[in-house]
């Protein structure tokens, strides 16, 4: 990838911005159960549209979040006070009266069995204890910061686990510990998810986040958990970000046409994949111009077509 190449055509990142921030709105909101077609997505996040229900209220809460934090970032502490803050903006355009308030009934992760009946996996803290232990892991982290003697890359996933076994919210701490590891990467300068979504990343591998939250939070209230296996799954998303930014810079920054794009981005995908696959690998090029590339490399046998409309498909040949 050449730098250069980047730094001369600012629309390069633009568009990867703009991409990144339905991605992940979509993603985060879609890991809890919320779903949205692509097109009211992108109406609520660009267009600004007036939510219809409570799942596009909480869609556009997540949004106008994220955007937040891309924008003053580097104005945002670490701190209890400004964790609520953020919580009552997720929830600023519902109805839920929970938006910027801790817990205030004892709440469990559990995960639902095949024939129906909820497993508690873990009991976070009390609703008495919430907002001292959020005081302290805050305090902790500024002050492990400040004496720079842990790899903050290390410190941030410790941070996200201790704030998701406390799980200090009635709703949505899933979606505020993505959002807070998005705030503390910034402020550690690491930007990449500005670009390439990470909780796209995360939902795509959810089983193992959730496994590995599991893991991690074994003997967490003996203060004697082993948050190595969450620590390496947050940095292996890290890293998997940075690969398909470059991946997506090079194709971006190429002088191809359309086809010859929509073709190098094929040659980078493995097993089947969807017109959609290509257009978030291609998000310069028009949908048309997508569809009538993959149907040419159909024509030239390049390509595989499998399924009929939405269920559409493709694999090399």
């Amino acid at each position: 990838m050449d730098s250069s190449d980047v730094n001369q055509k600012p629309f390069v990142l633009d568009k990867l911005v703009e991409l990144s921030i339905i991605q992940s709105t979509e993603s985060s909101n879609r890991i809890e159960g919320i779903y949205m077609s692509d097109t009211r997505i992108k109406d609520l996040v660009l267009k600004k549209v007036v939510p219809k229900n409570r799942d596009e209220e909480e869609i556009l809460g997540y949004q106008d979040v994220l955007r937040t934090i891309h924008e003053s970032f580097e104005y945002i502490d670490i701190s209890s006070s400004i964790i609520l803050q953020l919580h009552r903006d997720l929830y600023k355009f519902s109805q839920k009266s929970i938006g910027g308030r801790f817990k205030n009934t004892q709440n469990y992760i559990s995960e639902t069995k095949a024939n129906g009946s909820n497993e508690i996996l873990f009991t976070p803290l009390s609703p008495y204890e919430t907002p001292a232990a959020i005081d302290e892991i805050c305090k902790n982290y500024n002050q492990a910061i400040d004496d720079n003697t842990i790899n903050p890359l290390i410190l941030i996933p410790t941070f996200i686990h201790d704030f998701l076994c406390i799980h200090p919210f009635n709703d949505g701490n899933g979606r505020m510990s993505r959002l807070l590891t998005t705030l503390l990467l910034y402020k550690l300068g690491v930007f990449v998810g500005r670009y390439i979504s990470l909780e796209e990343k995360i939902e795509k591998s959810k089983n193992i986040y959730y496994n590995v939250l599991e893991e991690s939070g074994i003997n967490w209230h003996e203060n004697n958990e082993n948050t190595e296996p969450f620590i390496k799954y947050i940095l292996g998303i890290i890293i998997a970000a940075y690969r398909d930014f470059e991946d997506r810079v090079d194709i971006f920054s190429s002088k191809s046409s359309a086809y010859e794009k929509v073709q190098h981005a094929v040659k980078m995908k493995i097993g089947k994949f969807t017109k959609s696959d290509i257009m978030e690998l291609c998000p310069s090029i028009s949908s048309a111009s997508i569809e009538n590339s993959l149907t040419k490399l159909v024509e030239e046998n390049i390509l595989e077509r499998h399924g009929k409309g939405r269920g559409t498909y493709y694999v090399k040949n």
